[in-house]
């Protein structure tokens, strides 16, 4: 036989788009338009729909960038449409292939209850309440938010600079027929032709189905589609009973809408997008009662119950009926790099406990296709929430490695795992196309283990979620021959029998790190900064506050402040926020919350601190730092010890000489530091010949995805910075600076360089007026450290990475992620840089011509990428990092503290003993606060914290009756009993490496 398929699928492709798709909708009748556009930012529905509306007509044009435009619609159903299914059509102006980017539209009753919402690929609404002869009218709130998926610079990002033009232009307003047997057909040629283009050509199966479908095709009369529709799908019926192969793989569908919380529109426009595509699930589900939809990010819900109540009333009908259902368990999907140990228990704590209070849903599943990578420390965190399963997607989007697993156990830094899948479908937006099903078979790694995998499917990004026409190909798939058998079931179905037929799935230790986006780390500093400075000072804010509740008559604990400063904190922390890839709108908005908020916080600390000190003059330093320091002992306040005595004189050959009892420091007349000698071991800590706080600037013109990515071959031009325009000294009896001031093209930097009495560390400060386009500043310390491996900060411990590039896994991590530190050590000694507000690092390593070993750590202070924010990093930055030579993993996480939470000076009478104390600093006490259910007692969260074994003793400063291990949402844990034993005197924890415990203390 002649190989004629191309000729039938290329008919196929045209016939279906240009004749029977657009016989779906037959008799088309017009609809009256009216239009009111709402000025400024969008306004309650009530005053849309009472609004001043004047005539419209379709082909007008409408919405400046992000702007509403109201239209009301009306028309009267034709009397002679009885028995017919009539549907409104509503064309806002779209471009079919971009649904969630660009207009979309929500639709209501003149009373103001929500119907659907409208999309390109959802533009239909239905009123079968009215009859033939009736009248009809319904509103369209229509959202004119501008395309900017198109990877290129553009002003449009916010709408204080936006333009005012208007985007899109009325297309369609239309009354039709629904011609239900033509659209039928659409989806029976539709599964058939993906099916067709999946099997591979020597598979008779593809040849049985290409002839059904030319077939089909021979008895469609393009003149008259609806009337032989029936006539092509007899023809089908044949193909599209056959059953699949009893090995056939197994495809759980979840209907799903990955909505960013923010990313190319701004906070406020999510907050329409989930009112829009929760309308359009609930509308659904009452023609589908086999959808199942599952929603993620408690936030996300919320808003739905604050702003549009009686969808909300909806959605919880949905959940009580098992076809809406909430997952994940996190206040929002963030991002899971840069978020902070108890920021990243906060996500679970506030998320599970929306969850539990709104639906009485206690979610066991972790839901984060879209993050960029997966810390080490999740499994743990993980269970201690009290779930059971974890599912990614984004690995799929490596540029190097495959990812050797779909199911998997992950195993965390403590040892804890987790069950874990990754879709093999590859996509979290699957339309379970025929195409999508056969891709998820055929890369499927578990083969001959496992069998099932499961398939999120629904537009998302910009929401929109699942159509009736996936339905239909879901209901196709379910038992076809030739693909997988499709099941729409709930999250925890699949789960529940994947664990069950795979309970010995491979193991996978450490973080999953995706080999891309790896500039995250680093773009849009100052929300970093902001998100940094949140959490430390959250931390103060509920430790002084604690200890005033016990400690001070009167006093009362500001739970709704921190709950609701909390929730904001965590909402910034969205896998579009905090790694800086949303447009501008965005960031400056987030720039004013995290000011907003540190002054609130701010108020919070001082008015607790004062009501602990009294009214008196002495000078109280209250230390919220986990160690002692300078005499006041961790969360307390006394009168510090003087710091010791610092030296400082000009070098010879030009520049100065900063020492301490601790270390000792040159300086050269660049500016730069060319020696650190830890004074103890007698160790030198810059490499022979080099110079460290060496500012370096490359080229950083990724391939693609400018916020997201460096690629590695920016490393192939640099450009150190090794003049000066002046360089100045200040010294006082306890502390030197030299400050330094430099400029690169349009940008002045300028460094100081201090040393402190008593301090271990030489603290570097950058303070940058940054204009530059396509940079990437970063600073370097040249280290004499023979070191296999770097140590970096994590939540509640370090993960560990070769410095080396044996295999393309290695080589791929080339940008590192660090939180307060990451150290160096060869055995017997070590360094370590601390930051207040860096994430993003590099480590290389080099032989030199001695036979020493030169390991060079860098941090990423700035970038400057042009989308999607043109003016990415633009300003004034202060950045501070600090090298501490001679450090142990201890004394990097006890200076990375240090730094992170400064020491603060109150006017008092009173000393203030901590309210908790440990008796060993490898343990961290990571929080100190009052329990979530308001009963007054105390919750402290611990961790070992140098990946070995500890034991010590805690003190309550307080009277206790009961110390009890709980989970995070403060519920007692069995496994965790026996970590804890009580005493007369106190309490005795016993910690495994890098073990979280959370302890409940009743007053």
């Amino acid at each position: 036989m002649h190989d004629d398929r191309h000729i039938v699928e290329d008919r196929l492709r045209r016939v279906l788009e240009e004749r029977i798709k657009p016989a779906v909708h037959s008799s088309p009748q017009p609809l009256a338009v009216a239009r009111w556009d709402a000025p400024g930012e969008p306004v309650p529905v009530a005053e849309g729909l009472a609004a001043e509306y004047v005539s419209a007509a379709v082909g007008q044009e409408w919405g400046p960038a992000w702007g509403t435009t109201w239209f009301r619609v009306s028309g009267r159903v034709p009397a002679d449409w009885a028995d017919r299914t009539v549907e409104a059509v509503v064309d806002l102006g779209f471009e079919r292939s971009m649904p969630g980017f660009q207009c979309e539209g929500l639709v209501y009753r003149a009373d103001g209850e929500a119907v659907k919402a409208l999309n390109p690929r959802n533009d239909w609404v239905r009123f079968p309440d009215v009859p033939p002869g009736g009248e009809l009218e319904f509103y369209v709130e229509a959202a004119a938010n501008p395309i900017l998926n198109v990877q290129r610079p553009t002003r449009e990002g916010d709408r204080l600079t936006a333009s005012d033009r208007p985007l899109y232009r009325l297309n369609r307003v239309e009354l039709a027929v629904f011609e239900s047997e033509v659209w039928e057909l659409v989806q029976d040629l539709e599964v058939l032709g993906g099916l067709m283009h999946a099997l591979p050509v020597e598979d008779a199966r593809r040849w049985e189905v290409l002839r059904a479908v030319e077939r089909a095709l021979d008895a469609v009369d393009l003149g008259d589609v609806a009337g032989t529709a029936a006539g092509a799908r007899a023809q089908l019926a044949g193909v599209l009973a056959a059953p699949a192969r009893a090995s056939a793989h197994r495809v759980s569908a979840v209907g799903h809408a990955h909505i960013d919380s923010a990313w190319l529109w701004p906070l406020r426009e999510t907050v329409r997008k989930v009112a829009r595509t929760a309308s359009n699930m609930v509308n659904l589900m009452g023609d589908h009662p086999e959808l199942v939809f599952a929603m993620s990010q408690a936030q996300q819900l919320d808003w739905i119950k604050e702003h549009r109540p009686e969808v909300y009333a909806r959605v919880r009908e949905k959940v009580a009926g098992g076809q809406f259902v909430p997952v994940g368990g996190m206040w929002v999907e963030s991002d899971t790099n840069m978020v902070g140990g108890e920021a990243m228990v906060r996500q679970f704590v506030y998320g599970k406990k929306f969850f539990l209070e709104e639906f009485g849903i206690e979610t066991r599943e972790v839901w984060l296709p879209d993050s960029f990578g997966y810390t080490a420390a999740m499994p743990q965190i993980v269970k201690l929430a009290g779930a059971d399963w974890f599912l990614t997607q984004k690995i799929s989007w490596s540029q190097t490695n495959k990812f050797p697993h779909h199911t998997f156990w992950w195993e965390g830094i403590d040892g804890t795992r987790v069950f874990t899948h990754f879709p093999p479908v590859d996509t979290y937006n699957s339309d379970l196309s025929g195409r999508e099903m056969a891709h998820a078979a055929r890369n499927y790694r578990e083969k001959g283990a496992g069998s099932r995998s499961l398939a999120p499917f629904g537009f998302g990004d910009g929401g929109g979620g699942p159509t009736r026409e996936m339905l239909a190909r879901a209901a196709r798939l379910k038992d076809l021959e030739g693909s997988p058998r499709v099941e729409i079931e709930k999250p925890s179905a699949f789960f529940e029998q994947a664990h069950a037929e795979y309970r010995d799935a491979p193991v996978w230790s450490g973080e999953l790190y995706l080999e891309l986006h790896r500039g995250t780390y680093t773009s849009q500093a100052r929300t970093k900064q902001g998100n940094r400075r949140s959490e430390s000072m959250l931390r103060e804010a509920e430790l002084w506050a604690a200890t005033a509740a016990v400690r001070v008559s009167g006093y009362g604990y500001p739970y709704a402040e921190f709950d609701r400063i909390w929730k904001t904190v965590l909402l910034h922390q969205f896998h579009d926020i905090l790694p800086g890839t949303s447009i501008a709108w965005v960031h400056r908005e987030a720039r004013e919350t995290y000011a907003r908020l540190q002054k609130e916080l701010t108020a919070l600390t001082l008015a607790a601190q004062q009501a602990l000190a009294g009214t008196g003059d002495r000078s109280l330093v209250f230390n919220a730092a986990p160690h002692s320091r300078h005499g006041v002992p961790a969360g307390g306040a006394r009168e510090a010890a003087p710091a010791g005595p610092v030296g400082c004189h000009e070098r010879p050959g030009g520049g100065h000489i900063l020492a301490n009892e601790l270390i000792r420091v040159e300086i050269d007349g660049r500016g730069l530091v060319v020696s650190v000698r830890d004074l103890a071991s007698g160790r030198e800590a810059v490499a022979p010949g080099s110079a460290a706080n060496l500012l370096q600037i490359h080229p950083d013109f990724p391939n693609l995805w400018d916020a997201w990515d460096v690629d590695a071959f920016y490393r192939h031009s640099v450009t150190d910075l090794t003049d000066h325009t002046a360089l100045t000294v200040e010294a006082a009896d306890d502390s030197a600076t030299v400050t330094v001031h430099r400029e690169y093209g349009s940008s002045t930097l300028v460094q100081r360089l201090t040393l402190a009495g008593g301090s271990p560390r030489l603290d570097c400060e950058v303070e940058a007026d940054w204009q530059e386009t396509e940079k990437f500043l970063k600073a370097a310390f040249p280290l004499d450290v023979k070191a296999d491996r770097s140590a970096s900060e994590t939540q509640f411990g370090h993960v560990f990475r070769p410095t080396h590039t044996n295999t393309s896994w290695e080589t791929a991590k080339f940008e590192i992620c660090a939180h307060r530190f990451l150290h160096v050590e060869e055995p017997g000694w070590g360094a370590a840089l601390v930051n207040d507000s860096t994430y993003g690092h590099d480590v290389t390593r080099d032989v030199r011509r001695d036979g020493g070993q030169t390991t060079t750590v860098r941090l990423s202070l700035l970038r400057a990428p042009r989308y999607p924010d043109p003016e990415t990093d633009h300003g004034t930055h202060v950045l501070r990092y600090a090298l501490v030579p001679g450090a142990c993993i201890g004394d990097a996480v006890r200076e990375g503290h240090r730094m992170n939470l400064p020491e603060r000076t109150v006017r008092g009478e009173r000393e203030v003993a901590p309210l908790v104390t440990v008796d060993s600093e490898q343990i961290v006490v990571a929080s100190v606060k009052l329990a979530e259910d308001r009963s007054g007692d105390v919750v402290l969260r611990l961790y070992e914290s140098y990946g070995g074994r500890a034991v010590a003793a805690l003190t309550p400063g307080f009277p206790v009756t009961s110390v009890t291990a709980v989970d995070l949402l403060e519920r007692p844990r069995e496994e965790d009993a026996e970590a804890v034993v009580s005493g007369y005197e106190g309490v005795r924890v016993t910690l495994r490496p890098f073990q979280i415990l959370t302890l409940r203390l009743s007053r």
